[in-house]
């Protein structure tokens, strides 16, 4: 990524599951305009992944540091907060990111898998935007990545859609009790996207029938949804909140 008007200047970024994809990339954009950025990942397996993105940060003038935190605790999300703060001093931006993937019938969803899905995309998508909420300096952003899952009548992905379709609403909440300090919180929706997070659970014939949903027959990337985050995160966006911004090339 070429070097760009340093727009974010002095902010203080936080962006979680930034180890890869979306995340990552989101990470590297940050850094690029300006921003210091608290790369976060959760598990030992992608740290090596992080560390990368960290040093790619530098590379472009900006500071990075590598944070790694079970965001499914809440005493690991006020710690995430507590270490950006004591590295930079404050928080402007939030962007959440961090998630996994279940697609099953929902009468074979186990109890675990069910609790598992929701710690990571209800419990701790709720509980970044409280502290958010009390750290993120007036005329910051706040950005949680959802899915377009949450609005497609669809099977398999019961469990996974239902947890993040709460994470929508408590980000409209959120948005409303903090919105007279001029910071905004969305949440971004995309269809399904050519990356490591999408692949696992599907096959060739899932991929195919997703591809010709699209009004291009192909799946999206991550440079279709970046500009979403791009703009939101941006000084121009103050007066876009509370919504769900669905990016998905016309799938649904």
């Amino acid at each position: 990524m070429e070097t760009l008007n340093q727009t974010l200047k002095g902010k203080v970024a936080i962006v979680t599951g930034a180890s890869k994809n979306l995340g990552a990339e989101t990470a590297y954009y940050l850094g690029n305009v300006g921003a210091n950025v608290i790369v976060h990942y959760f598990s030992d397996n992608s740290k090596e992944e992080a560390s990368q993105v960290v040093g790619k940060i530098k590379s472009s003038g900006s500071d990075a540091k590598l944070v790694q935190a079970d965001l499914r605790r809440v005493s690991e999300i006020k710690r995430l907060f507590d270490e950006t703060e004591n590295t930079f001093g404050k928080v402007d931006i939030v962007v959440n990111t961090a998630g996994t993937m279940l697609k099953k019938p929902a009468s074979e969803v186990t109890e675990e898998e069910y609790d598992q899905m929701f710690n990571i995309h209800a419990k701790s998508a709720f509980f970044v935007l409280g502290e958010a909420a009390k750290r993120v300096k007036d005329g910051g952003r706040i950005v949680n990545i959802s899915t377009t899952l949450t609005s497609v009548t669809t099977g398999f992905y019961s469990v996974y859609a239902g947890a993040k379709a709460a994470s929508e609403q408590f980000v409209k909440m959120v948005a409303k009790e903090i919105g007279s300090r001029g910071i905004t919180v969305n949440s971004i929706a995309p269809g399904p996207l050519n990356t490591s997070f999408f692949y696992p659970v599907e096959n060739e014939h899932s991929v195919d029938f997703l591809k010709h949903m699209s009004v291009q027959n192909r799946l999206g990337e991550i440079s279709d949804v970046l500009p979403a985050i791009q703009f939101l995160t941006s000084p121009e966006a103050g007066w876009v909140t509370a919504q769900s911004i669905r990016v998905n090339g016309g799938m649904f």
